[in-house]
């Protein structure tokens, strides 16, 4: 397969775990759908779900895609500040030369910020527990009481 960036050649190679395609003279990276996932999942442990949607604003590009020749397209990554071209058949994504790299900072974040997520739910899930128990809207119950008796104004 071609570059899409150079006209290079894409040659089989390992980064990251992944195997995936990357050009000997620009050093930019081709990868399938389950390849990016799999780049993905190096960092991230909740499922793909939990991930957030994946392409946002594509819009038409000037680069072909090695395996089928059609114009790619380009979108924003996740909603960061990486932008990213894929094939609209479905054949793959190209990363730009370090960008594997940025998507493993940007999938670490995400799982560190969905974790303090969790956590900040899990303690208020908790917290409400306690506020809806017996003993508490018995001490509730009993302050308003006690401060609608005219005895204890006085």
């Amino acid at each position: 397969m071609k570059c899409p960036n150079c006209d290079g050649e894409l040659t089989p190679a390992k980064r990251d775990h992944v195997a995936m395609e990357i050009c000997s003279s620009c050093k930019g990276m081709w990868l399938t759908p389950q390849e990016l996932t799999q780049l993905e999942d190096e960092t991230f442990d909740f499922g793909d779900n939990e991930k957030g949607s994946l392409m946002f604003e594509p819009s038409p590009d000037s680069r072909k895609c090695p395996a089928c020749g059609k114009p790619m397209k380009s979108f924003q990554y996740r909603l960061y500040d990486l932008t990213m071209d894929f094939c609209d058949a479905g054949h793959g994504y190209w990363l730009e030369a370090g960008e594997d790299k940025r998507v493993l900072e940007l999938m670490k974040k995400e799982e560190h910020d969905l974790g303090r997520k969790v956590l900040a739910e899990d303690r208020f899930a908790h917290h409400l527990r306690y506020l809806q128990s017996g003993s508490v809207m018995d001490r509730i119950k009993e302050w308003a009481v006690d401060a609608m008796d005219p005895k204890t104004k006085a």
